[in-house]
């Protein structure tokens, strides 16, 4: 960096590369600090609660799973198993394998409808072709006379 005579600071692009990397590392170290600490220290987040708080979380915690309708849910089951001997109940699958089956079901589909089409707009481009062929090799032996 060199100072003109009229005050003012001329930078070139070496010493402007210089400054902005080392700004870089700044801030890349602080960044790292800060994530460090902040996963570092496990205590400002068992600190968020006192022990009673934590006795009252599991006490209501215990409270709803007592709460719940455990024979009700049971006797819901016997019934069905009663009203359909023969049907075993279908567990819901994973949403996220069921989309991608259906959709690999649907790309297989797709393409063998494709392939059908593709091979018969094939079929009849070479018809094509091959008349169009027939016609020049008709007209170049100087018979015009064609049949369409």
């Amino acid at each position: 960096m060199e100072v003109q005579p009229s005050g003012r600071l001329r930078m070139s692009f070496k010493n402007a590369t210089i400054l902005i990397t080392v700004l870089n590392l700044i801030a890349a170290i602080f960044l790292l600090h800060s994530f460090l600490s902040s996963s570092s220290s496990p205590s400002k987040f068992s600190s968020k609660y006192s022990s009673a708080e934590l006795s009252y979380i599991k006490e209501s915690e215990e409270i709803r799973r007592a709460m719940r309708p455990m024979e009700l849910i049971k006797r819901v089951k016997e019934i069905q198993q009663e009203a359909f001997p023969n049907s075993e109940i279908v567990e819901p699958k994973d949403t996220k394998q069921t989309a991608a089956f259906d959709l690999s079901k649907r790309l297989k589909d797709f393409r063998s409808l494709n392939d059908a089409s593709s091979l018969k707009a094939l079929e009849e481009w070479r018809k094509r072709k091959m008349e169009r062929a027939r016609r020049r090799e008709l007209e170049k032996n100087g018979t015009a006379s064609f049949q369409a």
